[in-house]
């Protein structure tokens, strides 16, 4: 088992970092990074089989990048750029061989699709409009998606931070179709997004606001509900916080988040009626961590701090979903994605 670390390259980093997972339980540990994709600020990414698919920053231009694995290193196959910004975020079903991402400067969602060689092909694309833009300075100047992947029953769903929603498309016969949305709270910074095990629920989390809110949804009549809402931080926190990523474990009963700037992960349980209670909130041990992730099992857990060019592996306990540390401070640059893999 390896652990993949990609993020930004504006200092020391030239890309995606590879770091052997050595020993077991508490006795775990990841060797030394080394790096075997050079790219421009590889920030989000996702791997089927030997290929890469990447967020590519080309200077004054950007787009994704695919990336084939070999023993020797790795080359390019394909790349899509387009002048301005790169995405922030990459989504992958590797069935259908799709890759969504999406835009968060441009406020693009595109869908590709791509061969078993790795090559790409652009099936559609959606722009965001300003529609409900919230107050907060990084929300006046327009929507702003950041997440762009599938739903439980095989939609499409975005994340908007500007425009504090959640959308759901449909891709049919190759377009993209809107289906329904849901608004936020105003301010509320719309990031990521995951679904209770059943599909009849999903966990948002706002990026400005800190909080992550409850909503029972139907994916056949765009029914929703607003259950709850949960912040992410303590209350007499006052200092800037940026929640991030959103993961919940696959048997559903946990949800886990991360906070740059409180430089946590914070742990909820998921209830009988799916509201949230709080299990534990941990240090990352570093400075301002984006993404963390999981292996297989969700026994092992890594997050990467980008401003401290650091990772954190813990190990976690399923009966409970608490997180205990057994490594810190394992060096790796700008970290912002995290993936484990074989």
């Amino acid at each position: 088992m390896k652990v993949l670390i990609g993020g930004y390259t504006k200092k020391t980093s030239k890309g995606i970092y590879e770091l052997p997972f050595i020993g077991e339980d508490n006795g775990a540990k990841l060797g030394k990074a080394e790096n075997i994709i050079s790219v421009g600020g590889p920030t989000y990414f996702q791997k089927d089989g030997d290929l890469i698919f990447t967020i590519n920053n080309a200077g004054d231009e950007g787009g994704i990048s695919v990336l084939k694995l070999g023993e020797h290193g790795s080359s390019e196959v394909d790349r899509y750029l387009t002048p301005g910004a790169s995405p922030a975020y990459v989504g992958i079903d590797r069935e259908k061989k799709l890759i969504y991402t999406a835009n968060y400067h441009t406020a693009v969602l595109s869908v590709f699709h791509y061969n078993p060689s790795g090559n790409l092909e652009l099936v559609d694309q959606v722009t965001h409009k300003a529609e409900t833009l919230g107050p907060r300075p990084e929300q006046t100047d327009g929507p702003h998606p950041h997440f762009f992947d599938e739903t439980p029953s095989g939609n499409l769903v975005s994340c908007d931070l500007g425009n504090d929603t959640v959308d759901f498309y449909r891709l049919e016969n190759g377009k993209l179709e809107h289906l329904a949305q849901y608004k936020n709270e105003t301010g509320f910074g719309t990031r990521h997004i995951v679904f209770s095990k059943d599909g009849n629920y999903f966990y948002v989390v706002g990026e400005l606001s800190s909080k992550i809110n409850v909503v029972k949804f139907n994916e056949d009549t765009w029914d929703f509900e607003n259950i709850a809402t949960y912040k992410t931080i303590p209350e007499d926190f006052t200092e800037h916080n940026g929640a991030a990523a959103l993961y919940i474990s696959k048997d559903g009963k946990y949800v886990y988040n991360s906070n740059r700037g409180h430089n946590s992960i914070t742990v909820f349980k998921v209830n009988d009626d799916h509201t949230l209670s709080l299990v534990q909130r941990i240090s990352t041990f570093g400075d301002f961590p984006r993404d963390f992730n999981w292996d297989a099992d969700q026994k092992y857990v890594v997050v990467a701090n980008q401003n401290t060019d650091n990772a954190t592996l813990y190990i976690r306990n399923g009966d409970n979903g608490t997180l205990t540390p057994i490594q810190t401070e394992i060096p790796v640059p700008e970290g912002t994605r995290v993936l484990f893999t074989k």
